[in-house]
């Protein structure tokens, strides 16, 4: 009887870690909120069998949040938008790597950490929005020409906390270093019309409503309130077309380090960096694929094609404290 018993238990032990290896659930810690990934997971979970969990919240909760469980954590993958928060969880240590060929075939290099710790999903463009009726399209260059006497009293900037801004920033310094970057972001406070906003949408209402001419918008959100406004006369323009281009991030996903599904939760990355999840994320985001194979959606593409920077965006997060100490000293809140 008791010889029985063992068999019994170990045949147990047996079925339960098959069960747990099995991986039939993969959790994610995403800030992107539900109605943007919920339809990417179903479509995951309908062709697999493999449920997703995620709960969703800021992205500075998450992470602590991540760090915090340490080896207990629930959470397979953190989810979240910008290279400079990717980089933020990178330097926490709260993330491990990902090595998978899949990956590095879908994905181009300037879009990856170089530790394989994350990799993008999405893109989305900095660039200049204007007033159709207030402006000419040949009257814009650069971002850098937003600091010109011409610009003084008609730009809107959103705040410099947001991190979007603190990455554009960055990449400013990579490509002119820090003295030059600060003249820049100087003018363009000298500039503006008013306070910086709160949010991207601000800067387009009041774009519309005449408070400005110019300001810098992530493109999804022109995506949205053009959706919504289909004859608002504002407009985007590719700036930098010259040289180095337009200022382009991410939303972007990593493995955590103390993953309970470190194999089931790759599979998944690999299947959202493929082309049929890339267009389904891309189209429902308003943003550009990060797989250079699938075209953006009809929308988006109205916008026009644009020669993107080809800087690393890790450099973002590498440069982040630097460019929040640059924007405190030019004035930019």
């Amino acid at each position: 009887m008791l010889a029985r018993k063992h068999i019994l238990a170990a045949l147990a032990l047996t079925l339960l870690g098959g069960t747990a290896q099995a991986a039939d659930e993969v959790v994610v810690y995403s800030s992107r909120i539900d109605e943007l990934i919920k339809p990417v997971f179903d479509a995951y979970t309908k062709e697999t069998g493999v449920k997703i969990k995620f709960i969703t919240d800021k992205e500075a909760p998450l992470m602590e949040r991540i760090k915090a469980e340490g080896e207990n954590t629930s959470a397979d993958l953190l989810l979240t938008v910008d290279a400079g928060n990717l980089w933020q969880a990178e330097q926490k240590g709260i993330l491990q790597p990902i090595k998978s060929p899949v990956i590095d075939a879908n994905i181009p290099p300037q879009y990856r950490a170089s530790s394989h710790e994350w990799t993008g999903l999405s893109l989305r463009a900095r660039t200049i929005a204007y007033s159709t009726d207030r402006v000419k399209p040949g009257e814009l260059t650069t971002y850098e020409a937003l600091a010109d006497k011409q610009w003084e009293g008609r730009l809107c900037l959103r705040s410099a906390k947001k991190v979007y801004n603190q990455s554009l920033t960055a990449t400013l310094i990579e490509t002119h270093g820090a003295e030059k970057t600060e003249q820049i972001i100087k003018g363009w406070v000298n500039n503006l019309s008013t306070d910086v906003f709160s949010d991207d949408v601000a800067v387009l209402e009041a774009i519309n409503a005449g408070q400005c001419d110019v300001g810098i918008v992530n493109t999804y959100y022109y995506g949205r309130l053009h959706k919504q406004k289909p004859e608002l006369p504002v407009k985007l323009f590719w700036p930098n077309q010259g040289d180095r281009g337009v200022h382009v991030n991410l939303s972007g996903i990593g493995l955590t380090k103390h993953a309970p599904h470190p194999e089931a939760a790759k599979k998944l990355v690999e299947w959202m960096t493929g082309e049929q999840a890339q267009k389904l994320f891309a189209d429902i985001n308003q943003e550009f694929p990060a797989n250079p194979k699938v075209a953006p959606s009809d929308e988006v593409a109205a916008w026009g094609p644009f020669k993107p920077d080809a800087i690393a965006v890790e450099l973002a997060g590498k440069r982040q404290a630097e460019a929040i100490r640059l924007m405190d000293r030019a004035g930019w809140n």
